[in-house]
């Protein structure tokens, strides 16, 4: 039960029961239905709400123990470029590279338009045919390189037709440099993205710093993604895992019983087996 009407030695409390154990099997099934509470296990149930007390069914928690900010970890891009012919040819893949060559016109209009596409995709090929096979590491002196043969082929690439060309060269590479954006700060890498839940008694910082830094030193906060009612990093969110505090080990049988029980099933298959090897050979 969940109300924020509380007394004032409920404030900033939660108080679990679990009361798992107190069905009984229900004389007549209601459709899937085979177990109930009976009235006295109620009134149990009742009692251990009004005591407030911790036992063998009651865990009492701060509010704060099943809060948690989830903030998003982010790492940096890391990419190669080479002008191979393997990579050459996944240009055909991209999206931007195909609708140079399509049309929304219709009539002459339209066969005019894709067939000026086709001639600039077919312009595209020749010119990345014409780069070094070089393997670069960074994509500012690529995109350095790339715009210096480019004007040297007198060929001005679209914005969309230079990104295509960019992604098809490019393939992640944890030695390459950094890509940054155009404020100079990392650029993110969606693949790499992860999320921690941190606790709410904990700093977002402290736990950063502990639990992430030491595993992956590159990684920062998207300090962007901020909980709308504090506006602080990370969103907050809550969870209760019942099991977590109620669980109770129940030790396996031992080894020797086990044994045992196999040893019996394997006689069982063998007596089995013989019975119908026997009545097999009986048959004319």
């Amino acid at each position: 039960m969940l109300t924020n009407r509380k007394s004032p030695e409920r404030k900033g409390k939660v108080q679990l029961i679990d009361a798992t154990s107190f069905w009984v099997p229900m004389r007549k099934s209601l459709g899937d239905k085979r177990r109930e509470i009976p009235p006295e296990k109620a009134g149990e149930i009742l009692r251990l709400l009004r005591d407030f007390k911790e036992g063998e069914h009651v865990k009492i928690f701060p509010t704060t123990h099943f809060g948690f900010r989830k903030i998003t970890v982010e790492r940096p891009l890391r990419l190669s470029f080479q002008a191979s012919p393997e990579r050459n040819t996944r240009l055909e893949e991209e999206k931007a590279f195909q609708n140079l060559a399509q049309s929304k016109k219709k009539g002459a209009a339209g066969v005019k338009e894709q067939a000026e596409g086709r001639a600039q995709q077919e312009a595209i090929r020749r010119f990345l045919r014409t780069l070094p096979g070089t393997l670069f590491k960074d994509r500012d002196e690529f995109e350095t390189v790339l715009k210096a043969a480019e004007k040297k082929a007198d060929l001005k690439l679209p914005a969309p037709a230079m990104k295509a060309v960019l992604s098809a060269l490019a393939e992640r590479d944890e030695t390459a440099a950094i890509c940054s954006g155009k404020d100079g700060n990392p650029e993110p890498d969606p693949e790499l993205r992860d999320t921690e839940s941190v606790p709410l008694s904990e700093s977002v910082e402290a736990f950063f710093e502990r639990e992430v830094k030491p595993h992956v030193p590159d990684a920062w906060i998207d300090a962007s993604r901020r909980d709308e009612k504090d506006g602080q990093v990370g969103i907050v969110g809550y969870e209760i895992n019942f099991n977590r505090y109620f669980y109770q080990y129940a030790p396996p049988r031992p080894l020797e019983e086990i044994e045992s029980d196999v040893r019996a099933i394997e006689k069982d298959i063998v007596r089995m087996l013989s019975e119908v090897t026997a009545t097999g050979s009986q048959d004319p």
